[in-house]
């Protein structure tokens, strides 16, 4: 199957950058970085569930174990280090979807193999809902590691988006 990527009158697309830090400023990083040493109750440059579970009771809060392992499951690790919990927090500061959210988007387009026909979903985006255009289309498609049948492993497709490659 021929590649996926076609030709745009813009030759030189801009990049989409998933970088933290092009994503929120130095003045927020230092505030998170404050957060962070907050919530590393035991200084061990990890926040988890026992430094959640200290936070929270520091704060007057009602300590619950679900929430404890919800607020866990958004990071992609069981211990968040700094860099980690800079990540999440900048996905909510900037407004972008959890891992969770994007993976479930993508995973409508699965064809049961965990795998997504690259030409189908172009089809599908510059069709329907908001349409994004070939050139948008053309520039989400450089992070992706489309094989030789046309097909993009959408997980790892979705890794990339959120933490670059």
């Amino acid at each position: 199957m021929p590649p996926v990527l076609r030709k745009t009158k813009q030759r030189n697309a801009p990049r989409q950058n998933s970088n933290v830090f092009a994503m929120i400023d130095e003045q927020q990083i230092k505030e998170l970085k404050k957060v962070f040493r907050i919530m590393d109750t035991n200084d061990d440059g990890d926040i988890d569930a026992e430094d959640l579970k200290n936070t929270l009771e520091k704060i007057g809060q009602p300590v619950i174990p679900e929430q404890i392992e919800s607020m866990l499951s958004e990071a992609p690790v069981p211990h968040v280090n700094f860099m980690v919990f800079l990540t999440l927090m900048a996905d909510k500061l900037t407004g972008t979807d959890p891992i969770q959210v994007i993976t479930k988007a993508f995973a409508t387009f699965d064809e049961g193999n965990g795998k997504i026909n690259a030409e189908s979903l172009r089809e599908s985006m510059t069709t329907m809902g908001d349409r994004f255009t070939d050139q948008e289309v053309d520039i989400m498609f450089k992070g992706a590691r489309i094989d030789e049948q046309g097909y993009l492993d959408y997980k790892d497709f979705v890794r990339v988006l959120k933490h670059g490659e």
